[in-house]
């Protein structure tokens, strides 16, 4: 089954991307490039929803796109 589910990624001062999946809550990672970020990311998504598996929890709903707010260029949103 393939799962997808959007992610916001805000780029750091210090250089690097933090990433946050609203869906999986408490879902985050950081990347010191926007590639690192991604995979980072799908690697925490994936341990999110392993868990999810062993704890016998439903999967949540991905949120529609145009629902999630972020401030105006503080960062953007993609789906993992």
């Amino acid at each position: 089954m393939k799962m997808v589910y959007p992610a916001i990624f805000y780029p750091e001062k210090e250089g690097g991307y933090s990433v946050v999946v609203p869906d999986l809550l408490g879902c985050n990672a950081q990347g010191e490039t926007l590639q690192e970020a991604i995979q980072m990311a799908q690697d925490a998504a994936l341990g999110w929803l392993l868990v999810a598996v062993e704890e016998k929890i439903e999967f949540p709903k991905m949120s529609e796109l145009e629902t999630i707010k972020i401030e105006e260029g503080k960062g953007f949103v993609s789906l993992l």
